[in-house]
């Protein structure tokens, strides 16, 4: 079972990137106006518009081959969008890359895939805090002696349940600690937005229910996007729900309206484009 414990220090522990205004609370942390992405004469996104707040958990659901990955990889900067614009605090980023958006504050939790199995999970959390807090001036010096990467990436832990496994090889985790390792490495790089693709996937009832709590808990100092395929979990979580349909936005609105809707329901019944 999972044991999570939430460690209100996480933030203090980190500072935020410079050369971005301080957010207005009222208004989007990240926003996206008209996002397009093609790929060749395929259209994966198009038209879509999104604002996430902080302190709100915000759902994108979709049938298979809807477009949220590729969503996903845009707002990150994984992706370029062939058209749209992107705004994080009210100012432009389009077109910023991965690593310039992590370092203004948007964290995404990565496949498990990118995890270093053969280091600990301290190291694994302890390298994606560097990317994030290690000034340049300091590049030469060994980056493993540095204290606010370690001191973030054991709050990260802590927060999401694995502080007792730092030390363990990150290969030995089961599944459902894996997906944990994922978003407390994206905690360590200080967000403010977070971007997660599916935390509750191949989690038992049980597991479940305690990543659920971990997800609301983020939620409240943070502005979250979550990309699940568990509706019942999204309706119980969410505060807003966006659902795509073939790279547009069929609907979005409040969890109930969303369920109750006869589109919806049908879009979920169409087979895979």
């Amino acid at each position: 079972m999972l044991a999570l414990r939430h460690n209100g220090g996480l933030r203090r522990a980190m500072a935020r990137e410079p050369g971005l205004g301080e957010a207005d609370m009222t208004a989007p942390v990240l926003q996206c106006f008209g996002l397009t992405r093609r790929f060749g004469d395929v259209v994966a996104v198009n038209d879509v518009s999104l604002a996430l707040h902080g302190g709100a958990l915000h759902a994108l659901v979709g049938p298979p081959g809807a477009g949220k990955s590729t969503i996903l990889n845009l707002l990150a900067g994984e992706l370029a969008p062939t058209s749209g614009a992107l705004q994080l605090d009210g100012e432009s980023v389009t077109g910023w890359p991965a690593w310039r958006l992590a370092r203004a504050g948007v964290g995404r939790s990565l496949q498990r895939g990118t995890i270093m199995r053969a280091l600990s999970v301290q190291e694994n959390v302890r390298l994606a805090a560097q990317a994030r807090l290690t000034p340049p001036t300091r590049l030469w010096r060994n980056a493993a002696k540095e204290a606010a990467p370690q001191i973030a990436a054991r709050a990260a832990l802590e927060r999401v349940g694995l502080g007792p496994d730092a030390a363990r090889k990150a290969g030995a985790l089961d599944d459902g600690q894996l997906r944990l390792l994922t978003i407390a490495m994206a905690l360590a790089t200080a967000p403010r937005v977070l971007l997660l693709d599916e935390p509750l996937a191949g989690m038992g009832p049980e597991d479940g229910e305690a990543v659920a709590a971990l997800l609301r808990d983020l939620a409240r100092d943070h502005a979250v996007l979550l990309v699940e395929h568990d509706l019942d979990a999204v309706f119980s979580l969410a505060d807003q729900v966006t659902v795509l349909a073939a790279g547009r936005v069929l609907l979005s609105g409040a969890p109930a309206a969303v369920r109750a809707s006869a589109a919806v329901r049908d879009a979920f019944a169409q087979p895979p484009r």
